[in-house]
């Protein structure tokens, strides 16, 4: 239950603020986009330079993508006019494509390291 709960709040919630952020002028997309991705970094600096539970640490990044996703999407398909780059949907769908596939070949993926008990 607390696994559904906190989907649907980190998803509702995530999008809500990735679109206020961006909506109300404050920073804009391409700022919206900064901020976002800016957090996710001190997330992943913690990681690993820092002793902090590795559980709370996932569930930050696991919130934060959200909204960094919904100003990403906005910043790719809404009109220059409003800070975005007006691509059409179908061309945002196939950039975020694009990158999600080249980062999985540009990260590299290791197995994790399993402490033997015996």
């Amino acid at each position: 239950m607390f696994y559904w709960i906190a989907i649907l709040l980190s998803q509702t919630l995530g999008t809500a603020l990735g679109d206020w952020t961006a909506d109300t002028g404050c920073v804009g997309y391409a700022g919206g986009v900064l901020v976002f991705a800016a957090l996710l970094a001190l997330v992943a600096a913690l990681y690993y330079w820092m002793r902090i539970s590795r559980t709370a640490l996932f569930w930050a990044a696991f919130v934060l993508t959200r909204p960094l996703g919904a100003v990403v999407g906005d910043f790719l398909d809404k009109p220059v006019t409003n800070g975005g780059m007006a691509l059409s949907r179908y061309s945002a769908s196939t950039v975020l494509l694009a990158f999600i596939v080249v980062s999985i070949f540009l990260i590299p993926q290791k197995a994790a390291n399993r402490k033997s008990t015996g």
